[in-house]
């Protein structure tokens, strides 16, 4: 277990999250949940428009031929 300092910033207190813990990327959100005496952060959930800005990305052509795929299985009935 890695142990840090609990510090104020301003009129926040603040954590420093150890080098081995840090997240790769420094520009993401980040949500913080109480759960009892526990803080738990993560995160944050991505929002729709990240991924309609990736889907952008895609040519127009992307998947014109559909996935390769000849033929439907059929499942047992049940």
């Amino acid at each position: 277990m890695t142990m840090t300092k609990l510090f104020k910033n301003g009129n926040s207190q603040a954590v420093r999250i150890p080098a081995e813990l840090a997240y790769e990327r420094s520009d993401i959100d980040l949500e913080i949940e109480r759960i009892g005496d526990e803080l738990h952060i993560r995160p944050a959930s991505r929002r729709l428009n990240d991924v309609l800005a990736k889907f952008a990305q895609f040519s127009p052509d992307f998947m014109a031929q559909g996935r390769d795929i000849d033929t439907q299985t059929d499942r047992e009935a049940l």
